[in-house]
């Protein structure tokens, strides 16, 4: 039973979600560019591919693990819709699956509200993005299996790499699971649950892997932190443009290989950073892997060389769980993920324009965007080391020899 204090949560969700909903059915039309066009053509494409027994292969916009294909299969479900239709509708039940997940943990004693209130609010703060991307299905499960790992680590685990399969970054929330038990049980769940779907997949489809060189071919996407070096650049006699490659819009001309080049080492540099906290840390508690999780997700979306509208989906969610524990400490990244939620859907759909222009309005929107996650980042790790390793003890200070001469006076 909903308690009473639950309600206003849920009224506002019921509004919300119902103007995404008139959004994504184009009731109420977005200006800019028409994010629904990825479901009913590309994934719509790949539902008909993957109907017949095969992964698209010869695609080279699919770039998704094995269990991507479930997603895509989904509105499959629902035979008696159309299937851009049917993943609207599947995208919003997962949506209140979400909901409902944390709406019951942050109304027990002991927990706190705030994290219902980031998902409530970011989900709608992306726009009709939210529900005409896959991303929001992911995240849901990454969301289930943090809630479930504060008692059930094997739940934690196998859900963690169901959700590795689907799209890769929901095995980070395995970071901050506690050593010892927890850890054993939850990393082996998430290995044997990966490696059952690769096999079933290999088994029942050719083509399951192939989404590793596509991965490995992609540049520098027009909306990353990288790609601001062009959108600068170009106003200072920078010849380069502007393409649709690999699934994205990207940037293609002079240098372009080498800020992705340095994109993937920071990414590098980030994966150091968190095997180093991981062997420093000591001080476990129950809201660590969820703070882990998020600060991890932070640090690869603002290294990557895509930082696509709906990454932020994932972000919201992690941070959605974090806040349900009074024990967290990212309330302050939370806010800045919300606030740079808001101004991703400034800048796509509403602003693509300007954006692909590289125009001022463009970059601004960029710059504050990215701005935003970065200052995330680096408020996320900080607080998470500052959490979890202890400081190293001070030297105890020296004695003069005229004061330990007035100790063994007073002594005697």
């Amino acid at each position: 039973m909903i308690m009473i204090g639950a309600r206003f949560p849920v009224a506002v969700w019921i509004v919300t979600r119902a103007v995404l909903l008139l959004c994504v059915f184009k009731v109420v039309v977005v200006p800019g560019p028409d994010v629904t066009s990825d479901v009913s053509v590309i994934y719509h494409g790949w539902f008909e591919v993957l109907k017949s027994g095969s992964y698209p292969v010869g695609d080279v916009t699919w770039q998704y693990p094995p269990a991507a294909a479930l997603a895509i299969l989904s509105p499959g479900a629902l035979p008696f819709m159309a299937y851009t239709s049917a993943f609207f509708v599947v995208a919003f039940l997962c949506d209140a699956a979400a909901f409902g997940l944390l709406l019951r943990a942050g109304t027990r004693p002991g927990r706190s509200p705030r994290g219902v209130w980031v998902w409530v609010a970011g989900v709608p703060l992306l726009g009709p993005t939210a529900y005409a991307r896959y991303d929001l299905m992911v995240t849901a499960v990454a969301v289930a299996a943090l809630l479930a790992g504060v008692r059930r680590p094997g739940v934690l685990g196998a859900l963690a790499g169901f959700g590795a399969m689907l799209k890769v970054w929901p095995v980070l929330v395995l970071l901050g699971t506690p050593r010892g038990r927890t850890t054993r049980v939850s990393w082996a769940a998430a290995a044997v649950t990966g490696a059952a779907v690769v096999l079933v997949a290999a088994v029942a489809m050719p083509g399951s892997l192939a989404f590793l060189t596509y991965q490995r071919d992609r540049g520098t996407e027009v909306e990353s932190l990288g790609g601001l070096v062009f959108q600068i650049a170009r106003h200072f006699g920078w010849h380069g443009q502007v393409l649709l490659n690999y699934g994205s819009v990207e940037f293609v001309g002079p240098y372009v290989p080498l800020v992705s080049s340095a994109a993937m080492a920071l990414s590098v540099l980030a994966f150091g950073w968190l095997l180093w906290w991981r062997i420093t840390a000591r001080e476990f508690t129950a809201s660590t892997p969820g703070d882990a999780g998020f600060a991890a997700v932070l640090l690869f979306t603002t290294t990557s060389r895509v930082i696509s509208p709906q990454y932020m989906l994932w972000l919201v969610g992690l941070a959605a769980v974090c806040l349900v524990l009074r024990e967290s400490r990212m309330t302050l990244p939370a806010v800045l993920v919300l606030v740079a939620t808001g101004v991703t859907l400034l800048e796509f759909p509403l602003g693509f324009g300007h954006v692909v222009g590289g125009d001022l309005r463009g970059v601004l929107l960029l710059l504050v965007r990215n701005g935003l996650l970065v200052a995330a980042t680096l408020c996320a790790c900080g607080r998470l080391w500052r959490g979890t390793v202890p400081r190293r003890r001070e030297p105890a200070a020296d004695v003069s020899p005229a004061v330990s001469a007035d100790s063994r006076a007073t002594a005697r």
